[in-house]
């Protein structure tokens, strides 16, 4: 991508004359054409890798113009009470991570969805990947809006935080900053116009109890915490999805009993700041939505030879956990690190009448793999876990394995590379995507089903103050 990135906001004012008016209080958009066909990639090019004023104001004019011009940000939450309900069935939505090449890979998801005629799919990205990926909220709201924008797609862009995950050992050594930092993420989240935030303090369950809902008490009572501090900052009119955790990715298998314990402590714990703040529970809406371990692990179980061990997925045990969801208000069970299974595998989340699915390393590795991924970068990549990631290899770890494992892990410092690669080449390491989202569409029962969305999800606009600099900027004239 030939990048073009704005170093002044007089720059950006003086390419965008003509097609954009840039006002104190918003903007005008004059010629859409021309935001779509060029400047669109100029202004995710600043947004991304430029600067101070300059790339605060680029995302700002994202989030504006992207209503205006047909893709507005939003919560799928009114559509899963619509699946908690029963007013449909054996649908599940592809929650899709984008960790390279964000803006071209959101580019071929609103390709496939207008081919697949649906709107029901959430872009994400976890608050781990956020540190490796070298992507902040903002950042990553900007690309997919922006290929939004591109794509000229024309209906919700549903941005969801995953995993915002209390870590463990920083839990232990300090629980208040830990839990702290997970609410600010989701909070700087908000602001850049995510709808949904996933909620996962399953690392905090303590197997060690013997009762089920001593074991998630702690996860329990943050859940509901972290659940008041959304609803303290979600924007008006909107219902942030909230989604909950019981089941680590890669741990033990969750259970209807477990489900059971966590909804028992959490709308507890859910009462009890209710009534410390003259209300009750109906006046904090809780969680759309669970995730559970049904014997998947995060980028799958790689072989000492590359290849990826076969997984076993408990789709019966899903089916009933989802099924004891709706009994909780909730739209079904969430699946985690489902994307290396076989693609004949994915029409049986549908069967399971699981509300989603997670998806991510299948489409890193469709890019990684590539034949068309240049060889002189993949090894300055490997080149640098080589050196930058050697505490992570383990005892007896083949060369693949170590690869593989880690190369999530270059997608940031090796970024902007990426993105500065020729049209032709990253079209060509892109190319198998559009196919696989499509297909994965289609197993989900998404597919052809974009009149649910337009049924139960309600546009909701938001006011996006102008930051300071550009307001000083345009009254300066």
């Amino acid at each position: 991508m030939n990048l073009t990135i704005y170093s002044s906001l007089q720059e950006m004012t003086g390419r965008l004359d003509g097609a954009l008016k840039i006002r104190d209080d918003g903007v005008d958009v004059l010629d859409p054409n021309v935001i779509r066909a060029e400047l669109i990639d100029e202004l995710v090019s600043t947004a991304v890798f430029g600067e101070g004023d300059v790339r605060d104001a680029a995302r700002w004019v994202i989030r504006v113009i992207a209503p205006e011009m047909g893709a507005w940000p939003a919560s799928i939450q009114d559509l899963y009470m619509a699946s908690a309900r029963g007013e449909y069935h054996n649908i599940t939505t592809p929650a899709i991570n984008l960790r390279m090449l964000t803006y071209d890979m959101a580019q071929r998801v609103f390709r496939a969805a207008k081919a697949t005629e649906t709107k029901q799919i959430l872009l994400e990205l976890a608050r781990s990947e956020m540190g490796y990926t070298d992507q902040r909220p903002a950042e990553y709201a900007s690309s997919v809006l922006g290929a939004a924008i591109r794509e000229g797609w024309n209906g919700p862009v549903m941005i969801q935080g995953d995993h915002y995950q209390a870590n463990a050992k920083a839990y232990a050594k300090d629980p208040d900053a830990e839990i702290g930092a997970v609410r600010d993420l989701a909070i700087e989240a908000l602001k850049a116009g995510y709808g949904n935030i996933d909620i996962d303090s399953s690392t905090l369950v303590d197997l060690s109890y013997e009762r089920l809902i001593d074991q998630q008490k702690l996860n329990s009572r943050h859940t509901a915490e972290l659940t008041k501090a959304i609803r303290d900052h979600e924007p008006d009119g909107w219902t942030i999805s909230i989604g909950g955790e019981i089941g680590e990715v890669g741990k033990e298998n969750s259970t209807v009993e477990d489900l059971d314990a966590f909804m028992e402590g959490y709308e507890a714990e859910l009462d009890r700041i209710g009534n410390e703040i003259g209300g009750d529970i109906e006046d904090i809406t809780g969680i759309s939505k669970i995730s559970v371990q049904t014997g998947t692990s995060h980028g799958g179980i790689v072989l000492p030879d590359g290849s990826i061990k076969e997984v076993s997925v408990d789709f019966e045990t899903l089916a009933k956990l989802s099924e004891a969801a709706k009994r909780y208000g909730m739209g079904g069970a969430v699946q985690h690190g489902a994307s290396t299974l076989p693609e004949s595998a994915f029409h049986k989340f549908a069967e399971a009448d699981a509300v989603e699915v997670h998806l991510a390393t299948a489409f890193q590795n469709a890019i990684f793999d590539s034949a068309a991924f240049p060889d002189d970068l993949k090894r300055e990549m490997y080149a640098w876990l080589d050196v930058n990631r050697a505490s992570e290899r383990k005892d007896g770890q083949t060369d693949e394995q170590f690869y593989y494992t880690t190369r999530k892990r270059a997608s940031g410092p090796f970024k902007r590379n990426l993105w500065e690669l020729p049209d032709e080449v990253r079209d060509e390491m892109l190319g198998d995507l559009q196919p696989k989202f499509e297909l994965i569409m289609q197993k989900l029962n998404v597919a052809g089903n974009g009149e649910l969305v337009d049924r139960y999800v309600t546009r909701m606009d938001v006011d996006v103050p102008a930051p300071d600099a550009v307001r000083t900027f345009v009254k300066a004239g």
